[in-house]
């Protein structure tokens, strides 16, 4: 080890904090959290017979550690979590926002409550149900919940503005509060019935929609009962498919864990009311460091997501720096006393081996997922005879309107899945005409220097498009001096028997290039290595075509108003709200636009629009903004450039 370093080790403090390995590059590349620190760091070189890849490359990786004291385990639990979203460590295990999970809404305050499909619990006095693993779970319960309990659907907006009842209310399913004056009594019941049931409690309410039934017969009011015979014979239906899990009828997540190397899975079991409410895994690869100090980082990245916080959390092993730091934390967020246990008996016990053996299975249905994309990968690393093992691929495209509006896009493939956090969109910037070959240069220019700048480069870069788009990009890779990254293109066949003379390759329509190939590599229409490249190429299409929309919106809209005297962003934002849409604008009279901005501005606008019939002739791209400009205009889509413009 390096003389430098181990002096920094020698000298660590041992109160509690953060601690952040960095590589030779500065680059870092984990972060944790210990309650002592000089203890915590100096376990990873002191561990006699300890096989982890990482321990045995940390000589190698290992350039420099940095400590950030704290007051207690809280406090480093929470900055822990703070740093690993900023700086995204290699070796981390991190949750994408995505994951957050759909859950139901009810805000009992209201006078006619209804149930919302959220996906972030917050402290405002409502009741919030679920998580729900997906939307097929959640369209259920809400189609028994609107068929039978017949709460309203509609907005607080649509409450308020109603004049006539809906279709849900002819048809028996809503009282229609939003007309006629429903007794709140009556609309309190079902809203208490609605509770009951999300909760699972089984037999109170059943039992008092039999009452309810029964009463309803004996006063003779048969359409009554029958409407509650049908609800209880739903209820009860639903009910039987719920497995009870314990008997003490808590609201429990319940986490556990499977990892083959350095490839680990979390899942984790979601009991509400006692009963089991579904379960979710979580895969994550690249990870050498101990299951409890992986587990204790990702528990606190999965409530930090905004997930329900239940009363107990139940673990499988125990966190490396104990649970009263993370049971402090949790409680803090949930607003009352959180439990968190390793369970080693009971029922407690036998709730986190069933989340065990979900985790495993869930591991081996993914490691056989996996094991046939390398397969797919291995055979198009071989066909395509390409250096690298394609495992990140990104894909470019060039788009644009009648030589105008070029832009290009970029998407990402990891491990045969979309991954979406690595697309970009580019706006071209060198160029004022079309000029494929030229754009495709100056993108792959950007996108290449970017990349050596952070050591973020791929695998393989596929152009859509043939030699000459190709070309482009290989020059920009010359030029760069990038060596390490494969690059082919694809391309739509033109004259099939021109390059193919095997019958069963002309049949494909699809023709890979490659550098320093003279004729194209032809796949089997139908083979998953074809299939994957041609997804990937029609992604970057439909996301270049996307954006291009987007600049070009907004550039109609700027030749057609900005331009005018006196209208500045404000102005044209009135109008455009109160028109509607460009061609209404271009519609209408100076009376109406003078409604608006006022009779000079409504001039200036008017004769704007109109004034000048022969030039709008000699621009087809203006008067194109005035005759296709029929579609409604976002307005806050009208503010700078596109998100993630590049």
């Amino acid at each position: 080890m390096d003389a430098k370093l181990q002096e920094k080790l020698d000298a660590l403090p041992t109160e509690p904090g953060v601690y952040l390995m960095k590589d030779r590059r500065g680059m870092i590349i984990y972060v944790g959290k210990a309650i002592n620190l000089r203890n915590r760091v100096r376990s990873y070189f002191t561990r006699t017979g300890d096989t982890r890849v990482f321990v045995s490359l940390l000589d190698q990786l290992l350039g420099d550690i940095e400590t950030v004291l704290v007051n207690n385990e809280k406090e480093a639990l929470l900055l822990e979590n703070e740093l690993i979203k900023k700086h995204k460590p290699r070796f981390n295990v991190m949750l994408k926002d995505d994951k957050q999970f759909i859950s139901l809404r009810l805000d009992r305050t209201q006078a006619y409550p209804r149930l919302e499909v959220v996906r972030k619990y917050e402290k405002d006095g409502a009741r919030y149900f679920g998580p729900y693993s997906s939307a097929g779970a959640i369209r259920e319960t809400l189609r028994i919940i609107n068929r039978y309990f017949r709460l309203r659907t509609c907005t607080d907006h649509v409450l308020a503005n109603r004049k006539r009842p809906c279709l849900l209310h002819q048809i028996g399913r809503c009282p229609a509060p939003c007309v006629y004056p429903v007794p709140p009594e009556d609309y309190r019941r079902s809203v208490d019935e609605v509770t009951m049931f999300l909760e699972g409690k089984a037999n109170e309410l059943v039992e008092g929609l039999r009452l309810r039934m029964k009463r309803a017969s004996q006063e003779l009011k048969f359409e009554e009962a029958a409407r509650l015979r049908d609800q209880l014979q739903a209820i009860e239906r639903s009910l039987e498919r719920q497995k009870v899990a314990t008997t003490d009828f808590k609201d429990q997540d319940v986490f556990a864990l499977f990892r083959e190397g350095d490839r680990i899975l979390f899942y984790v079991l979601w009991v509400r009311q006692g009963r089991l409410n579904g379960g979710q895994a979580f895969p994550f690869g690249s990870q050498e460091f101990p299951d409890a100090e992986l587990l204790s980082s990702f528990v606190n990245l999965y409530y930090d997501q905004g997930s329900f916080v239940p009363e107990e959390v139940l673990l499988p092993l125990e966190p490396d720096d104990g649970t009263d730091g993370l049971e402090a934390l949790l409680s803090e967020r949930k607003g009352e006393r959180v439990r968190v246990l390793v369970p080693k008996r009971g029922e407690k016990h036998d709730l986190v081996q069933m989340a065990v053996k979900n985790a495993e299975q869930a591991f081996v249905e993914r490691r056989r997922t996996k094991d046939e994309t390398d397969g797919v990968l291995s055979r198009l690393q071989q066909k395509l005879g390409l250096r690298n093992f394609p495992r990140r691929m990104e894909c470019f495209d060039i788009s644009h309107f009648q030589g105008s509006a070029i832009v290009a896009s970029q998407v990402a493939v990891t491990d045969g899945e979309t991954d979406k956090s690595r697309y970009r969109k580019y706006k071209i910037k060198t160029l004022e005409k079309q000029d494929d070959f030229a754009s495709m240069y100056e993108v792959v220019t950007r996108r290449l220097k970017r990349g050596q700048e952070d050591n973020d480069l791929p695998d393989l870069l596929v152009i859509d498009g043939g030699k000459g788009q190709l070309a482009s990009a290989h020059a920009a890779m010359k030029d760069l001096g990038v060596e390490t990254v494969d690059v082919v293109g694809l391309a739509k066949s033109r004259d099939l028997e021109v390059f193919d003379r095997d019958e069963e390759s002309a049949r494909s329509p699809e023709r890979i290039f490659v550098v320093g190939r003279k004729d194209p590599i032809v796949l089997p229409q139908n083979s998953a290595e074809m299939f994957m490249l041609t997804r990937m190429r029609d992604e970057a299409h439909r996301f270049a075509i996307t954006f291009q929309k987007q600049v070009l919106r907004k550039s109609r809209v700027r030749s057609a108003l900005e331009d005018i005297p006196g209208v500045g962003e404000t102005r044209r934002k009135m109008l455009l709200r109160h028109f509607g849409s460009l061609k209404r604008v271009g519609e209408a009279t100076i009376e109406e636009l003078a409604e608006v901005v006022g009779p000079a501005v409504a001039e200036r606008v008017h004769a704007g629009l109109h004034g000048h019939p022969e030039e709008d002739a000699e621009d087809p791209v203006r008067q194109a903004s005035l005759d296709d400009a029929s579609e409604p205009v976002n307005e806050k889509s009208q503010g700078g450039s596109p998100p993630g413009a590049a």
